[in-house]
């Protein structure tokens, strides 16, 4: 697993949606954690791993032109659905996220992946199975920002959902793209990724098909910066 965090204001991630979030505050204990929720859709494209991105709004309040998994906020209705969605294998969910903030909340696996069928269904129109959504990631937004979220990212064999597309007035365009092109456009400026983004994108990339990106055996640790400049 790659886990390449280099010192935050290293590199272009960290810059990302610098021109939406506005400065730092002076106590990060007044700003509160939400949690949220971001699926990678993936699919084998024809040169290697295809992902379903979107490219967020300039206009946005928080990582405005960036380049994004689909995904959003836990809302109170996900506490209601959560408790009906059953999974052949719960306690692989219990153990994936058991060192995260959601593990103190009862049945709190049940509700993340209760928000990550909603959200992508409005925003891509794709209704998923829960049961297809492998515990990925945990990232927290640094202290100090105005907004802080604490995202759980799913992996999501994607072959059988060709029918997601663009349907969020958060993005201009959502679209299907190759991993390895993502990278190279980033690379070479022409699109902005956030760290979290930019780091889980060159983990997907070390993998040549999906069946090997979601059969792969998956040890989250959550990457809780405790001020900015510092990760892990």
């Amino acid at each position: 697993m790659i886990r390449d965090i280099s010192p935050e204001g290293s590199d272009r991630s960290d810059l990302a949606d610098s021109s939406s979030r506005g400065p730092d505050v002076p106590d990060p204990t007044a700003v509160p954690i939400k949690p949220a929720v971001s699926v990678l859709m993936i699919r084998d494209g024809s040169t290697g791993l295809e992902v379903f991105v979107q490219h967020r709004v300039s206009t946005m309040d928080f990582a405005a032109g960036v380049v994004v998994f689909p995904g959003g906020r836990v809302d109170p209705i996900d506490e209601q659905t959560g408790a009906s969605i059953e999974v052949p294998d719960p306690q692989t969910h219990q153990a994936a996220w058991k060192d995260s903030t959601i593990a103190e909340v009862t049945d709190g696996w049940r509700i993340l992946l209760a928000t990550a069928v909603r959200e992508v269904e409005e925003e891509t129109g794709a209704v998923l199975d829960p049961a297809g959504l492998k515990p990925w990631a945990n990232w927290v937004t640094p202290a100090g920002r105005p907004k802080r979220f604490d995202t759980y990212f799913y992996a999501l064999s994607a072959g059988d959902h060709g029918s997601a597309h663009h349907r969020t007035t958060e993005a201009h365009a959502s679209e299907w793209m190759s991993v390895s092109e993502i990278l190279t456009a980033e690379t070479e400026e022409r699109l902005k990724l956030m760290r979290p983004t930019l780091v889980l994108l060159r983990e997907l990339d070390t993998f040549d098909t999906v069946a090997e990106a979601v059969g792969s055996d998956r040890t989250i640790d959550p990457i809780r910066p405790e001020f900015p400049g510092k990760h892990g």
